[in-house]
Formats: C-alpha cells, structure tokens, sequence
C-alpha cells in the first residue's frame, strides 16, 4: 500500500541565529503539544535539523505534523521574518507498513527525545 508522504524543507539565510530556529521549533512544539497532547506529539511529530546546511525538516503526513509545520512558519515570520527563510513541500510516494519498524524515524528526532 502507498500513501504520498508530505515534509516542508527549511532554509535558513546565514543571517540567522540558529538559536532564534531552535526557539521557533520549541515554541511550536509546545503549542501542537497543547492541541494534540504529550503522546501524540512523541509519536507523529517528527522533524530533523540539518545544522551544516542550516535546513530543518518537518514530517507533515498527518495532523501533528501539519499543525507543527504551520506554527513554526508562524513563529519563524514572525522572528526571522519573510527574507530570512525558505520552505519547500516536498511530496513523495511511500510505502506504508502494515508491521512495526525498528528502523526509527528514518532520520527524523522524536520530540522529548535523542537524535
């Protein structure tokens, strides 16, 4: 079975504190925590920084993914503001298992958790 697997990439202009990114994220992350709850957000809000190409990625598959990219937007436009970013939706077929996989995330960090 495939399902289109939907992530927003992040840009970042090298302008921008990493620290001001780490924030946004953060602060989004609380506020899709307040709508979804703890378990949902350690389950399917997945994203991942890419530091050395100053590029953060959002899985936006479901729900908390959506909810978690639109408040880091948010957030991000209203710290960075428009020229200090770039997001791209990128869509791609994926397979869906039917059995749980020990391979992780696929790259991305849980929330609340290690990289």
């Amino acid at each position: 079975m495939t399902a289109t697997k939907i992530v927003y990439r992040f840009t970042f202009a090298r302008s921008v504190e990493q620290e001001d990114v780490q924030a946004a994220i953060v602060l989004a992350l609380f506020g899709v925590e307040s709508l979804h709850g703890r378990a949902r957000i350690r389950l399917d809000a997945a994203h991942h920084f890419d530091f050395a190409h100053r590029a953060c990625v959002i899985d936006a598959s479901n729900e908390v993914g959506v909810d978690l990219s639109r408040l880091f937007t948010g957030f991000l436009l209203r710290e960075i503001g428009d020229d200090g970013f770039q997001v791209e939706r990128i869509e791609k077929d994926a397979v869906k298992k039917t059995a749980p996989s020990h391979s992780g995330l696929n790259g991305f960090a849980k929330p609340g958790g290690k990289a």
